[in-house]
């Protein structure tokens, strides 16, 4: 016994005057052409009209406590604060901590600020 001659794969043929699905279409002429943009909304790109006041955040705390779960918290700071905590009493010990922190971080307040305090 020996084995059938495959099949000859079949090939499409190939269009001609059609544009490709790759290409676009050709864009209609006239007072029918679709409009890249709505009547009234400006084309180009402006500037961001709203000015910040020259604050940004240096400090994070994330407080996750789902439901039926152990809370957490993470304690982040710009100066290289980085702590974490589990449980309750941990969680809440960590939020006064982050607390007191703002006060005595040295990228909130200078050391004449902390002199006069």
């Amino acid at each position: 016994m020996s084995t059938p001659p495959r099949a000859r794969l079949k090939s499409l043929p190939t269009t001609t005057g059609q544009p490709s699905p790759a290409e676009p279409a050709p864009a209609p002429t006239g007072s029918s052409a679709p409009k890249n943009v709505a009547e009234g909304v400006p084309s180009a790109v402006l500037p961001d009209p709203q000015k910040g006041d020259g604050r940004y955040p240096i400090a994070w705390l994330r407080i996750t406590a789902p439901r039926d779960a152990t809370p957490t918290a993470a304690s982040w700071c710009v100066c290289g604060r980085d702590l974490f905590a589990a449980g309750h009493r941990k969680v809440l010990a960590l939020i006064e901590d982050h607390t007191a922190h703002r006060d005595l971080c040295t990228l909130r307040t200078t050391q004449e600020e902390r002199n006069a305090a």
